[in-house]
Parts: C-alpha cells; structure tokens; sequence
C-alpha cells in the first residue's frame, strides 16, 4: 500500500518509535562521551599529551556512534513511510566503495592513528625513529605524526606509513660509550681504569640519580686494523641517556691523558709519492 493510503498509526508509530529510539541513543552516547571525557580530564599523573590523545579518541568515538545512529534512524524512517531502501542501500554500498577506494589512503591513515592511540606506541615529547626520520614528537593525530629531528626539521609522516617504530624514550635508555684503543697498551689496565672512571658517576648524587643500575665494561668486542673497541654501557632513566653519555666521555678523556692512555692515529698514505717538488 503507497504510504499516502497507509493508515496514520501504520505509519507513524514506527517512525516516531524509531526517532525517540535514536534521540535516546544518542543521548546516551552523548552522556556517557562527556563521563569519560571528564574522567580522562580529571586522571592525575598522566601526560597532558596523552590525556589529549584519550580526549580526541574519545571525541571521535562520539562523533562516529551519533552518526551511526542517525543514519540508521534515517533509514527506518523511510522504511517506515513504505518507501523501498534497498535500491538506497545498493547504491550507498557503491558509493561507498567508490569513495573508499579513492580514499583508501586517507582511511588507512585513520586506522594507524586510531591503533596508535589505543596501543600506546609513542606519545608527545618521545624520541622516536620511523624508518630513516628520527626525532621527538611534536604532535599526534588521527592522520599523521609530527616529527622534530635533531638538525630542526619537522617531519610529517602518515599514520598509516607507521609500519616499524622504534621508541628510544619507553620504560628507560642506556648510554653507550665504545672506544678505540691502540694496540699498544694493555687491555686489563683499560678495561680496570674504565670500572674506575665509570664508578665515579655513582659518586655523583646528581648523575647518580639518574643511573638505574652500575655501569658496564666489556671489551674488547672487536679487533680492527690499529686498535680495538671497548665498551661501557650505563641503564638510565629515560631521556637522560645523553646527559650521562656526555659526562662519561669527559672523565674518560681526563683519565686516559692522565695515565697517558694512547688513541689510535689516523695515517694516511699518498701512492705513488709525489715528485713534483724535486
């Protein structure tokens, strides 16, 4: 029967059922998105990076399921009042297609931020490397990572490009230090005078602080032409890889000029000689 034929109460109930259904819905997902957006807010010790981060997911959350439910209410409706949507919902189905096929690039980013987010992979203010971009992040999105490197330049990569990310800043770091040494001295007094140098750094209440266990030395890992590689390795707290770094490397050049400890030199050979100045 044409919808115009169609008794009132035919009609109508079932759309004004549907609408109160979908106000309802989305009431409830509205509610409920403002809890958790003020429990994200109100959450002590976290990042304020990453309480951003739960707040834009949870915005989109929002967003997606109130849209959901308008669309759904849409269709019901016009169910409702006899129309045939099944040649809506084909065409939709192909429209859609078409659009995630053109967009396909655009969805996939999306996704790797969303994963990002849930995840935890990285957050604002972590130094990390994708691929061959290495630096801190500067901001995250739902469609891509910003990226600040050490020379300054701020590097946009695609969520979706995400495919292996190293995080240099998650739980703690360590310090390396490696060192060539010639072959001319001996390698217990090295190895024993950089368990001295490295002890020193527990002396230290400040760099102390940041150390979470007492350094290593090994050596030697590998034997080159003119010297070999020593190695002394300290776990520290994150971000503070580099400060510890720096002040080992400088009482470890104090101590070897003072012990007259010999780094290899670099000699260079010109053949054949030149003759020219004869």
């Amino acid at each position: 029967m044409p919808w115009n034929e169609a008794p009132f109460a035919a009609l109508w109930v079932p759309a004004v059922t549907s609408a109160v259904l979908a106000a309802l819905g989305i009431i409830v997902v509205q509610f409920l998105g403002f809890r958790a957006l003020r429990f994200v807010r109100n959450l002590p010790n976290i990042l304020k990076a990453r309480r951003q981060q739960f707040v834009t997911f949870i915005q989109v959350l929002q967003w997606g399921l109130s849209l959901g439910i308008g669309v759904v209410f849409v269709l019901i409706l016009l169910s409702a009042l006899g129309l045939d949507i099944t040649p809506l919902i084909a065409s939709a189905g192909v429209a859609g297609l078409a659009v995630s096929m053109a967009a396909q690039g655009l969805l996939r980013d999306l996704i790797g931020g969303m994963l990002i987010l849930i995840e935890n992979q990285y957050v604002v203010g972590d130094v990390i490397k994708v691929g061959d971009v290495s630096g801190t992040v500067e901001r995250i999105t739902l469609r891509a990572t910003y990226i600040r490197d050490l020379n300054g330049s701020l590097h946009l990569i695609p969520n979706g490009e995400v495919r292996v990310v190293s995080n240099m800043t998650r739980d703690w770091a360590r310090a390396i230090v490696d060192l060539r040494v010639a072959y001319e001295e001996n390698i217990d007094q090295v190895l024993d005078l950089l368990r001295d140098v490295s002890a020193t750094l527990m002396e230290d209440a400040e760099l102390a602080s940041h150390i979470l266990e007492d350094p290593q030395v090994t050596g030697p890992l590998k034997l080159e032409e003119n010297a070999f590689t020593v190695r002394v390795a300290v776990k520290t707290k994150v971000g503070k890889q580099l400060t510890i770094a720096h002040a080992l490397q400088k009482r470890i050049h104090a101590a070897f000029r003072r012990e007259r400890i010999a780094l290899p030199h670099l000699y260079l050979d010109v053949w054949p000689p030149d003759n020219t100045s004869r």
